[in-house]
This record gives C-alpha cells, sequence and structure tokens, in this order.
C-alpha cells in the first residue's frame, strides 16, 4: 500500500509548481522575505469538515517550524462563521499554501459530506459503503480519504493492490471460469493479492459459485435490482462477500442494505459531490 505522507508530499510538490512556478511574484514583490503572519481558516457553509490534518502536513512540509492550532477536527459538524484552525508561520509560505489548502479542504469537505449523507442512510444495517477508483487523476490520494473521513470505506487504492475481474476482463480471457483460473494461478507468488469478480447475471453468479469457492473472495453484483441480488446471496452463501454496484444513490441505498449484501459502492461519493465553500484570511499581529 502507499504511505500517504510520501505520497502527500509528491503531491504538494506538484500543486506548487503548477500554482507558484518561477516565483508568486504578487508577495515577493511587496512583503519583506522574512515577514511572520497569522491566518485562520474560516468556514462558510455547513458540512463535515475534512481536509484538518493534511492541512497542517502542508504547511509543516513548507516550513518545519510553522505553528498550527486546530479548533476542529477531521469529520466534525462544521458550521457557518466557525473557525476551523489558524496558523503562524511566514507569510511567503501562508501565502503560498493558502489556495493548495483551500482547494484540497474544499473539495475533501464535499465528499466528506456527501459520504456521511449515504453512511446515515445504512444506520442500522450491516451493510458497508465502499468509494471506486473514478477519481481525479492524481487527486485520489485526499479524495479517498475525504470518503474515510465521511465514514465510508476506501475500496482498492488502484490497479496494484488486488486482482478486480470485470466485464472486461472476463470477455478478454474468455469468461468467468477461464478468467479466475488464470487468476488464482497468478497470485500464487503474490498471496498479498485477493481477487474480487465482477457477475452481471444470476447465470455468471452461479459459476463464480462453483469455480470461485476458495479461491474469489468477493462477488460484485453489478446493476443487479435488490431482489436479484437477494436470489444472488441465497447462491453465494456464506462463502463470499458480496458487494451491490451500479445505479445506487441516496433514494434507494436503504433497499440494497436490506438485502444482507456485504457492501455497497457508489462512485458518486467522489464524482458527483461539490466542493464547500472555506476561506483563509490574513490576521495582522
Amino acid at each position: 500500500m502507499h504511505d500517504f505522507k510520501v505520497q502527500l508530499h509528491k503531491l504538494v510538490d506538484m500543486a506548487i509548481q503548477e500554482d507558484v512556478g518561477e516565483g508568486d511574484h504578487s508577495s515577493l514583490s511587496c512583503i519583506p522575505p522574512d515577514q511572520p503572519g497569522k491566518a485562520v481558516l474560516f468556514i462558510k457553509q455547513e458540512g463535515i469538515l475534512a481536509g484538518v490534518e493534511v492541512a497542517k502536513e502542508i504547511f509543516t512540509y513548507l516550513q518545519p517550524n510553522i505553528q498550527f492550532v486546530a479548533f476542529k477536527a477531521d469529520g466534525d459538524s462544521m458550521h457557518v462563521g466557525e473557525k476551523a484552525f489558524e496558523v503562524f508561520g511566514n507569510v511567503h509560505v501562508l501565502l503560498k499554501a493558502e489556495r493548495l489548502v483551500l482547494n484540497c479542504m474544499q473539495r475533501m469537505s464535499g465528499i466528506a459530506t456527501l459520504t456521511r449523507k449515504y453512511v446515515d442512510e445504512l444506520a442500522g444495517t450491516k451493510t458497508g459503503l465502499l468509494d471506486t477508483r473514478k477519481t481525479t487523476p492524481n487527486f485520489r490520494l485526499l479524495e479517498k480519504e475525504a470518503v474515510r473521513i465521511g465514514g465510508g470505506i476506501n475500496h482498492r487504492f488502484g490497479l496494484y493492490d488486488m486482482i478486480m475481474l470485470k466485464d472486461n476482463h472476463i470477455d478478454y480471457a474468455g469468461g468467468i471460469s477461464a478468467a479466475v483460473e488464470r487468476a488464482w494461478q497468478y497470485i500464487q507468488d503474490k498471496p498479498h493479492l485477493k481477487i474480487e469478480v465482477e457477475t452481471r447475471s444470476l447465470e455468471e453468479v452461479h459459476e463464480v459459485a462453483e469455480v470461485g469457492k476458495g479461491k474469489v473472495f468477493r462477488v460484485m453484483l453489478d446493476n443487479f435490482k435488490p431482489e436479484q441480488i437477494e436470489e444472488a446471496l441465497q447462491i453465494l452463501g456464506a462463502d463470499f462477500e458480496t458487494e451491490a454496484s451500479g445505479g445506487i444513490h441516496l433514494s434507494n441505498i436503504r433497499s440494497y442494505a436490506n438485502t444482507g449484501v456485504t457492501y455497497v459502492s457508489v462512485g458518486g461519493l467522489i464524482h458527483q459531490a461539490q466542493s464547500l465553500d472555506l476561506s483563509l484570511k490574513a490576521e495582522i499581529l
């Protein structure tokens, strides 16, 4: 698995290069290079706060001796007018990091807020909420972290940490049986990899139940209606974890959870989330 802090530092390096380039000429032109300052993160919209620890890491990465004081934590409910944190450091660093921190936190808070709505819909059931790989290129690290903060569960991070035999893999491989057997042979010297198989019909569920026992750990039920999922669960029994995916949203997620499926996965947690409004304002010392 990825090392979160290492990957975050890479993200920060690329983002600063994109935004600052040869220099922050606005700051360089009118503010002394050694001037200290203070900035406060104000909340301007209701929701679930996410990205406080990320903001602290960004500021500290850019100035190791910076002072960061948090008033709220990741996962807290946030209300208009509240302060999330204040930070004391070099003014050039504060201004360099301002937009990066805000962009990350606004996006993360939007995702965490939407995720929490889905999680609340699942209250009282045994079904977990998974995210997907439908993420923004090079920003997956923080989008998935926001899902976690909102109460969701991270599915595989990328193509490298799990085998997921989806419809295209199965078709190219010549069917479920062939795909499962080849994948099983492939992981004999890679025991850390688990195999999940996507199914598109009850016939395919039957096939996975026959060929996948002891090899496949989870079966995805793609675009199944709740009543079809109930049938699939009877076929699969207790030998497999199950995941419902496709066409699941806030108004119907409860009906999927009521089937007893292990997980529901919702790509919209990330790609349908709207960023929330935050501001980082200077405060004169």
